[in-house]
């Protein structure tokens, strides 16, 4: 049996999603069109895919079965497509890059104005979550992330390392004593469904019974609320060239293991040999070594 891409790229989207409302946002359709849609193609299977609640949507036995070959269907798919764009030798054209949003606003925001007066050529649409999309199959062409890849379809293009510190505003800092202890700060840390983020993992294991004063499941909040003194939070000492000034200080607080990280600028192997893709990330690499220098 024939089964389009399209229909494919539908079933995996409810999967991943656990919704057809989920689906319809990735997709960018209409929730009814995502239910005809699905409709349609278990009609055609003659099996159900998904087991419909009030909560989403889980999958069958049928619908575990097609879950494999439907993602090594969109890994092909995306190396399809990379493939023939590796044959375009002109470097212009959409890149998507995906980070999480400190390093969307921070660094791709004002990386991206940069890249457009230098290669008009070229434009940035930039993919801000906390999640990992798939590079594979051409969810996005470039991601900075924390942790390096272990895909073996994926390349480390550049890393960077750097100091983590404790910071907070200045009206919070006078407050505090000199040398604050890390278990004595008022905490702004991630709300589920994000609490395993760092650092609410570290912090729990260096304060016993750690209670945040603030939590919220978005860094730009985070970052508001630190601003206006409500209370500490880490943030990577990278300066760059696009760094905006901060009203937050450092304070002399040791984060014992937890006082590096690391951004890791990540590609698919395939996506490298695009020449738009190539050029953004040769230029993503220059920004993070010029910063490793600063």
């Amino acid at each position: 049996m024939d089964i389009p891409w399209e229909d494919v790229k539908l079933f995996l989207a409810v999967a991943e999603a656990g919704s057809l409302t989920g689906a319809a946002r990735r997709l960018r359709l209409g929730q009814p069109t995502v239910s005809r849609r699905l409709a349609a193609l278990e009609y055609r299977l003659g099996a159900s895919l998904f087991r419909r609640s009030v909560g989403g949507a889980s999958l069958t036995g049928a619908g575990e079965r097609l879950l494999g070959p439907a993602r090594k269907m969109a890994e092909w798919a995306g190396e399809v497509g990379r493939v023939a764009e590796a044959s375009d030798r002109s470097p212009a054209g959409v890149v998507r890059v995906t980070a999480a949003p400190g390093l969307a606003v921070d660094f791709l925001a004002p990386f991206a104005g940069w890249l457009a007066r230098k290669h008009p050529g070229l434009r940035l649409e930039i993919l801000s979550t906390l999640h990992y999309l798939d590079l594979a199959r051409g969810e996005a062409d470039l991601a900075l992330r924390i942790r390096p890849p272990h895909q073996p379809e994926l390349k480390l293009v550049h890393a960077l390392t750097f100091d983590n510190a404790v910071h907070v505003a200045k009206s919070l800092a006078a407050r505090l004593p000199r040398r604050p202890r890390l278990e004595a700060l008022p905490w702004i840390a991630w709300a589920p469904p994000y609490e395993q983020l760092p650092p609410n993992p570290q912090l729990e294991e260096a304060i016993p019974g750690f209670t945040p004063v603030f939590t919220s499941d978005n860094f730009l909040v985070h970052l508001a609320a630190a601003e206006a003194g409500v209370g500490a939070i880490v943030l990577a000492r990278v300066r760059h060239r696009f760094s905006r000034p901060s009203s937050l200080v450092p304070l002399p607080v040791d984060l014992g293991p937890h006082g590096r990280g690391a951004i890791h600028l990540v590609c698919a192997r395939s996506a490298f040999d695009i020449p738009r893709v190539r050029l953004v990330a040769d230029l993503i690499a220059a920004e993070l070594e010029r910063a490793r220098a600063a």
